[in-house]
C-alpha cells in the first residue's frame, strides 16, 4: 500500500467518484480535477481530509490543493480513475463553462505539463551564465557549450513541447501534435534562414509594425517569413486547428485506411494553413500582446508593478494567475525579458517574511511547527501551503503579505526589474536575472526588492499581528493546566486513612475528570462492533450504548474538530486532554443525515453544553450500530485513564479519570 493510498481513494470517492472525474492533471501544489458534476464533490469532507489543506473552484476545475507532496498523491489517484499521465479527457469534447473559464483551462492544461522541466532547464541556464559571469570558466569552453545546450534546449525547441501538450488539451494524437511542432522549428523554414539564403521577392504591410518580407512562397501564395523557435502562441493555434482537420478527416476516411490516412491529411491541411495564415497572425498577435501590456506599463511602471504585487496572491488563490503565464513567456521570447510580470516576484517574499514573523510571535505551538516548513517552501517559490494553511485563516497577515507585495512591485516596477530567461522558483530564479552582458545592476535591484519587502512584511506582522483569544486559549490548554488541577475522586471521604492517602496520591499524580457525554449503559472498549477502537489503537475510553440521541460537551474546553457529516467530535479540554466521541459505527456512511449539531468546530464550550443531536430510530433503521465511543486519543501522554464502574451513566457522571 502506497503512502498516499488511503486519501487517494477518499478524495476520488468524494469528488463523486471516477464516473464523475473527465481528466485530472495538477501543478506545484494542486490536484486540478475537471468534473462532469461538481456539485457531486462533498467539499467539506474533502478540505477536513488529513493531508487536504482546501478546496478552490476556478477557471472550470475542481482543485484540491495537498502541498508540496501532490505528484505522490497524483500517482496514487490516477490509477484509481482508470487513467494513464497526460491522458486525454473522458469528457463530451464540448468546453464547460464561461469563455474566461474555458480559457484558463486550456492554457494551464497546456502550459502545467511542462513547467516543472521549464524551471529546471531555466535554472541551469541561469547558473551556466552566473559562473561565467563570475569568471569560473569562458563562454569558449566545452563545459559551458554543454550546459548551455542543457539550459537551453527545450527553449529552442519549445514548439515540440508544446504542440505535445496542445494536443492533449485539444484532443489530437499527440504524435502528431508533437510533429507540428518539430515541423514548425525545421531549420530551412525559418525567417532567419530564408533571408539568409535569398532575396526579397517583396514586402507585405509596409510602413506598419507588422512589415514582412517574403523570400518564397508556397505554390504561387506569397510566405510571410517567421522564426518559429522558441515561439509560444503560433504552435498553438496550428495544433487547434490540426485538432479540428482530424476530426474531420476521421468522419469520412474509411477504417480500413485510417491509421495512415487521416494524420497525412491532417498534416497537409494544417501545415501549409499554419505557415502562410495562422503563425504569421499568431505572431502578429503576440506582438500586439508583448506592446499593448508595454504601453500600460511604461504609463505608470511603478503603479502597474505595485498592482501586480498587490494582486498576485489573490489570483494564485483561485488559480487565475494561469491566464498570465503566457504573457510572460511570451514577453521573454519577444523581448528577451519579462519585466511587466516579474513584480509578482515581491509577494513570495512577502509571504514567507510573514510566516517566519508568525513563527516568532505566536504561542501556539501547533501554528510554530506549520511556520516554519512553510517559511522554508516559501523562499523556494511554492507559497500555497503558507497562503491556504496559515496566512488565509489568520486574515490579518494575508492582507499584511499582500501591502509587502504592493511595496516591493512597485519598487521593482520603478526600477525596470526584469528577468531574462524562463527557469527556477523563489531563490532559484536569481541567476535568471543577470543580464545577458553578465551585468549585475537587475540581480542588485532583485535583491534589493526582495530586502525591502520582507523587512516590510516582517516589521509589520510582529507589529500588528497577535495570537487572538481562541488562539491563546487552545495553547495555554496544557502548559498552565495545573492551576487547578487536584480534583478530588469522586466519593472519596475527606477523613484521615485510606481517603487522605488517596487525596495525596491524585494530587501529586493530576487527576483531570471527564463526565459522561451522553445517557446510557457503559461498555467496556474491548466489547464494541468496531477492531479499531476495540483494540484501542485510537485510545484508551469506554463506549456507551446511549438511551437518548443527545451529546454533550464533558468538561470546558473547545470543539477541536466537528465532521462535516457530524457524526464524530473531536473535543480539546481546557486540561489539555483531548477525545473522541464517534456517535455510533460506521455512521459515516450517513453523510449527516439523522444529526444536527448545535455548535461549530473552533466553539469554546462549557461542560454539559449541548454538542451535537442525533435520530437513534433513524440510525437504527438504516442498520447502523448506536454503540459511541469515547476515547482519549492522547492517552499515551498520561499515566493512567481509568474508566467508571458503573454499569449505567447518566449525561454529567463522572466517566473516565486521567492521571498525569
Amino acid at each position: 500500500m502506497g503512502k498516499y493510498e488511503n486519501l487517494a481513494k477518499e478524495i476520488v470517492r468524494n469528488v463523486g467518484g471516477k464516473e464523475n472525474v473527465s481528466s485530472l492533471t495538477h501543478c506545484i501544489t494542486r490536484l486540478r480535477f475537471k468534473l462532469k458534476e461538481e456539485s457531486l464533490a462533498k467539499d467539506d469532507v474533502i478540505k477536513n481530509m488529513d493531508g487536504v489543506v482546501t478546496v478552490m473552484k476556478s477557471g472550470g476545475q475542481y482543485q484540491v490543493v495537498i502541498g508540496n507532496h501532490v505528484p505522490e498523491v497524483y500517482a496514487e489517484v490516477m490509477p484509481l480513475l482508470g487513467l494513464e499521465e497526460g491522458s486525454a479527457d473522458k469528457a463530451d469534447e464540448t468546453p464547460s463553462g464561461n469563455l474566461f473559464n474555458r480559457a484558463i483551462d486550456i492554457i494551464s492544461g497546456i502550459f502545467q505539463p511542462i513547467l516543472g522541466i521549464m524551471a529546471a532547464c531555466g535554472m541551469v541556464k541561469g547558473l551556466n551564465a552566473l559562473f561565467v559571469a563570475l569568471g569560473w570558466y569562458p563562454e569558449t569552453c566545452g563545459g559551458y557549450l554543454v550546459l548551455n545546450a542543457i539550459g537551453d534546449g527545450l527553449f529552442h525547441f519549445l514548439p515540440l513541447f508544446l504542440g505535445y501538450t496542445a494536443a492533449k488539451k485539444f484532443r489530437l494524437k499527440p504524435m502528431i501534435g508533437l510533429v507540428i511542432g518539430a515541423i514548425m522549428c525545421y531549420p530551412t523554414v525559418q525567417a532567419g534562414t530564408l533571408s539568409a539564403g535569398g532575396q526579397v521577392l517583396y514586402t507585405l504591410f509596409s510602413g506598419t509594425m507588422f512589415e514582412s518580407a517574403v523570400y518564397t512562397d508556397f505554390f504561387g501564395i506569397p510566405m510571410i517569413a517567421m522564426d518559429y523557435t522558441g515561439t509560444v502562441i503560433p504552435v498553438i493555434f496550428v495544433v487547434y486547428f490540426a485538432s479540428k482537420c482530424e476530426k474531420f478527416f476521421n468522419k469520412f476516411i474509411p477504417d480500413l485506411v485510417k491509421f495512415f490516412f487521416v494524420p497525412m491529411l491532417t498534416l497537409l491541411v494544417s501545415i501549409p494553413a499554419g505557415f502562410l495564415l495562422i503563425g504569421p497572425l499568431a505572431t502578429f498577435g503576440s506582438a500586439l500582446i508583448a506592446q499593448g501590456v508595454m504601453t500600460v506599463r511604461n504609463f505608470s511602471p511603478m503603479l502597474a508593478g505595485a498592482l501586480v504585487g498587490l494582486t498576485w496572491q489573490i489570483l494564485v488563490i483561485f488559480g487565475l494567475h494561469w491566464g498570465f503565464i503566457p504573457v510572460y513567456i511570451n514577453n521573454i521570447m519577444t523581448n528577451g525579458y519579462d519585466n511587466v510580470m516579474m513584480p509578482f516576484f515581491a509577494c513570495t517574499f512577502a509571504t514567507s517574511a510573514v510566516v517566519l514573523a508568525i513563527f516568532f510571535k505566536t504561542k501556539n505551538r501547533q501554528l510554530k511547527e506549520m511556520a516554519l516548513p512553510n517559511f522554508i517552501s516559501g523562499i523556494f517559490g511554492v507559497t500555497e501551503p503558507a497562503i491556504y494553511g496559515i496566512l488565509l485563516p489568520l486574515k490579518k497577515p494575508f492582507i499584511i503579505s499582500c501591502i509587502a507585495g504592493c511595496i516591493g512591485g512597485g519598487f521593482y516596477g520603478a526600477f525596470n526589474f526584469r528577468k531574462f530567461m524562463m527557469g527556477g522558483m523563489g531563490i532559484f530564479e536569481f541567476p535568471a536575472m543577470i543580464e545577458p552582458d553578465g551585468g549585475m545592476g537587475n540581480l542588485i535591484v532583485a535583491l534589493a526588492g526582495v530586502a525591502i519587502t520582507m523587512v516590510i512584511a516582517f516589521a509589520a506582522t510582529m507589529i500588528f499581528y497577535k495570537d487572538d483569544k481562541k488562539t491563546a486559549e487552545e495553547t495555554s490548554t496544557g502548559e498552565n493546566g495545573d492551576k487547578d488541577s487536584s480534583v478530588k475522586a469522586e466519593g472519596a471521604p475527606e477523613t484521615d486513612g485510606e481517603g487522605k492517602k488517596a487525596e495525596t496520591r491524585d494530587a501529586l499524580l493530576h487527576q483531570t475528570q471527564l463526565y459522561s457525554p451522553l445517557k446510557g449503559r457503559v461498555l467496556k472498549l474491548e466489547t464494541l462492533k468496531d477492531d479499531a477502537f476495540a483494540s484501542g489503537v485510537l485510545g484508551k475510553g469506554v463506549g456507551i450504548l446511549p438511551e437518548e440521541g443527545n451529546v454533550y460537551a464533558p468538561a470546558d474546553g473547545v470543539v477541536s474538530v466537528l465532521f462535516p457529516t457530524l457524526h464524530a467530535i473531536g473535543f480539546l479540554t481546557d486540561e489539555g486532554v483531548e477525545l473522541l466521541i464517534h456517535i455510533g459505527l460506521d455512521t459515516v456512511q450517513l453523510n449527516g443525515e439523522g444529526f444536527q449539531a448545535s455548535v461549530a468546530q473552533g466553539d469554546r464550550v462549557k461542560k454539559g453544553q449541548l454538542l451535537v443531536s442525533f435520530d437513534m430510530a433513524f440510525i437504527e433503521e438504516k442498520g447502523y450500530c448506536l454503540e459511541t465511543p469515547v476515547l482519549v486519543t492522547n492517552s499515551d501522554d498520561y499515566l493512567e485513564v481509568a474508566e467508571t464502574a458503573a454499569e449505567h451513566v447518566a449525561q454529567g457522571d463522572v466517566l473516565l479519570k486521567v492521571l498525569k
